[in-house]
């Protein structure tokens, strides 16, 4: 998706080390830094946050992007009252179909203590703020769901930026619950296969393995085709997609490594299976779902880490 002219420069000599710990501030290049070459980086005019290196290239036209801020840590113990706050996930939303393309967010230590349990409340019918799946408190209201689409369809509500990877507080766990974050997910796949892909991400997610890992995942939902069926109906009436993909970049000591999963939504159990089967580079997820990954790199590194052959993959994150 990007050009590949630039890779005379030499792939090496760009490749740079983590300059700081646990940082999402200082883990991205800096947008005004006019010394790394880079033609299909986001524009920041409409979204100021676009630079960083968890987000795709937007699409842009008949979608919104939704940041998400809020208070991310909440120590506890002799450093209670110490909080972190920041962007906790970020989602564009095509206000046609009333679906999200992506959720993409930051993993790093700071994020990732466990000081909260999942955000949990008893039905109550309505869809309001809080219910346990509530419309997108930072949509605004004509894009907002009227029902609940997903209850008595036969699908989950499956979270694209995971429940469990946001416990460090209370608002940044609630916010995953929002329908914005939502795919519908046969059960079979959302806590099979794709909640085993999740926890291999969090196997990622720590400190000898790490600096920061920058995750983009969704549902297919660009193309009729790659659609299952609809589910709900008039201004509520949403796409399954037939098709589900993880794309993760490492940041650490070394620079940096990329992986793609491509699954297909399937209700059946595939727990089982070796995740190595699918893997993907992120030259073929690009390929396949028409998104362009992680296109705030310099492009030098992004040509090396994404055109990377699929055994080289596998290596680098230990999935061989």
């Amino acid at each position: 998706m990007k050009t590949k002219a630039f890779l005379l420069f030499g792939i090496m000599a760009m490749l740079f080390s983590a300059c700081s710990k646990d940082d999402d501030a200082t883990n991205t290049p800096d947008p005004g830094d006019k010394q790394e070459l880079n033609v299909n980086k986001n524009s920041t005019v409409t979204t100021p946050e676009a630079w960083r290196l968890e987000f795709p290239k937007l699409k842009g036209t008949g979608n919104v992007v939704i940041v998400h801020k809020g208070v991310l840590n909440e120590p506890k113990g002799k450093d209670k009252g110490t909080y972190e706050t920041g962007v906790n996930y970020s989602v564009e939303w095509d206000i046609q179909k009333m679906a999200q393309r992506w959720s993409c967010y930051q993993m790093y230590a700071n994020i990732s203590y466990g000081n909260v349990l999942r955000y949990s409340v008893t039905p109550k019918g309505a869809l309001t703020p809080d219910s346990q799946y509530p419309n997108d408190l930072f949509l605004i209201n004509n894009y907002q769901f009227t029902v609940d689409p997903y209850w008595s369809s036969g699908y989950d509500h499956g979270h694209i930026c995971p429940s469990a990877d946001r416990l460090g507080a209370y608002e940044a766990n609630y916010q995953t619950f929002f329908l914005t974050n939502m795919q519908p997910q046969y059960r079979n796949f959302n806590e099979k296969l794709w909640g085993k892909m999740e926890i291999q991400i969090r196997t990622w997610n720590r400190g000898n393995f790490r600096d920061t890992l920058y995750v983009c995942k969704g549902g297919t939902i660009d193309n009729e085709g790659n659609i299952i069926k609809y589910i709900g109906s008039g201004i509520n009436k949403i796409p399954v997609p037939k098709y589900f993909f993880m794309a993760v970049l490492c940041k650490n000591s070394t620079g940096y490594k990329a992986l793609g999963f491509w699954v297909e939504h399937k209700n059946e159990d595939k727990s089982s299976d070796n995740l190595s089967k699918y893997v993907v580079n992120i030259d073929e997820l690009e390929q396949k779902t028409g998104i362009d990954f992680f296109c705030n790199l310099p492009d030098n590194i992004e040509n090396q880490v994404e055109a990377l052959s699929i055994d080289n993959v596998k290596r680098a994150w230990g999935l061989n």
